[in-house]
């Protein structure tokens, strides 16, 4: 039985905007930059003392996929960030000029220091009012502005806004404000990246490993679901100088208790795989070099969208009649022990409605990343950082055009949006092939 206090609380007004953007990873950033460069008076809310979200606290620090078949998909903001990292000697790029045969080779792999200063700078340059250390405890309306109260280190404190866009990941403000959400009925599993050191792998037998492993899962000191793979790819391990190749099975990231309990049995299959490999010839003085500050949540929730995307529109490259962005990642459902991978057909480009940003009636509410409206295998593609990052721009460019003429985020003209989109740098899909939906 759930128990409650009712408590009286003045609540001090931290600032006014017309914009606040909750979540400072791949989507925020890029939908508080935008909002901010259109004019808005922008408030960026992190729940970290870094900005950049997965690709820096997660340290899946690889964002893509920005070009598709050859040719570029995905510019804007998101690809200003990756340049100015580049510039800074953060990261190298890849030929984008020929189609890999693997897509994860067009990949680009980046410094997080680096990366996270550009963030730092690219948002101030903006005028965007950086918050860190601060998460969402409450929304309510007062009037003209919605009141975001968020808990911080001196208590609560409320930031008045028109707008607001949630790009948490897990809708978390969508949560709070009262609308309806979608689950998997099995969430994905978990990663924590980590790096392992202290080996010289010629000296290291494969087959000893391999077999050493096994009999490590028949005495339960390894569990089969610790991997990726059905089998534990020891060997893949430590080829890869340790890497982002375990899964955390069974957890439930929408809660802060959830959230908990995937850090902490995270922790312990680091912990199962790093006490094994200790006792392999070899080995012996292996280390854990580098572990990520967070596990990475691949599947939360999602909103009921005014419209939803379904793995059909994603793998047909459906042209939406509002599409505002393009997304291109393959189908990529992590299950226990394995990875459900299915590369689009060629030439398919899937794009992103601007109507599954928005959750249902919302009048003052936007989604961005990947919590926008999908089924589970269409978020399983869209959710990369490179989408992610695309519709954070489409959100925060209708967020401030919103706020701008006081209108609903319902209401926004998509010629209009898709108009300052392009101007800003962003690629918008050509409609002139578009069905209606």
């Amino acid at each position: 039985m759930e128990r409650y206090l009712d408590v009286n609380h003045r609540v001090p007004v931290l600032d006014e905007c017309d914009v606040a953007v909750v979540g400072g990873g791949p989507a925020g950033v890029t939908a508080a930059v935008q909002a901010a460069r259109l004019g808005a008076r922008t408030a960026l809310i992190e729940k970290n003392g870094v900005l950049g979200g997965t690709t820096v606290v997660a340290s899946i620090n690889f964002p893509g996929l920005f070009h598709a078949w050859g040719k570029q998909v995905i510019k804007g903001i998101g690809w200003e960030l990756i340049e100015r990292t580049v510039a800074r000697g953060g990261a190298t790029l890849p030929d984008f000029s020929t189609v890999p045969p693997r897509h994860w080779m067009h990949q680009i792999r980046v410094n997080r220091f680096v990366y996270a200063s550009v963030l730092d700078d690219v948002c101030r340059e903006a005028g965007v009012l950086i918050r860190l250390h601060e998460m969402p405890a409450l929304v309510e309306e007062r009037g003209d502005h919605r009141a975001l109260i968020v808990a911080g280190k001196t208590g609560l404190g409320a930031i008045l806004a028109q707008k607001i866009v949630d790009a948490t990941g897990d809708a978390n403000v969508a949560h709070l404000m009262g609308y309806p959400l979608q689950k998997s009925e099995a969430m994905q599993p978990g990663t924590l990246a980590y790096q392992l050191s202290g080996y010289d792998i010629e000296n290291v037998d494969k087959e000893a490993l391999q077999r050493l492993g096994d009999e490590a899962v028949r005495e339960g000191r390894l569990l089969p679901t610790d991997f990726r793979n059905r089998r534990p790819p020891l060997w893949a391990e430590l080829c890869g100088g340790g890497g982002n190749a375990m899964h955390v099975v069974d957890i439930d990231g929408t809660t802060s208790q959830g959230r908990t309990d995937a850090e902490l049995r995270a922790r312990d299959v680091l912990s199962r795989i790093y006490n094994f490999l200790r006792t392999v010839p070899g080995c012996e003085n292996i280390q854990v070099s580098y572990f990520a500050g967070e596990c990475g949540v691949r599947d939360t929730r999602r909103i009921v969208g005014e419209v939803q995307i379904t793995v059909d529109h994603y793998r047909t490259g459906y042209v939406w009649p509002d599409a505002v962005c393009y997304s291109f990642y393959p189908i990529d459902v992590h299950v226990k022990g394995a990875i459900d991978t299915r590369p689009l057909p060629e030439g398919v480009v899937p794009t992103i409605p601007y109507r599954a940003l928005i959750p249902k009636r919302s009048d003052h509410l936007l989604a961005a990343g990947r919590c926008i409206s999908g089924d589970l295998e269409a978020s399983s593609a869209y959710r990369v950082q490179a989408s992610c990052m695309a519709t954070g721009q489409a959100a925060g460019a209708a967020a401030a055009v919103a706020a701008k003429a006081r209108l609903s985020v319902r209401d926004v003209d998509v010629n209009e949006l898709r108009r300052v989109l392009a101007e800003h740098g962003a690629i918008v899909p050509e409609l002139q092939a578009a069905r209606t939906a």
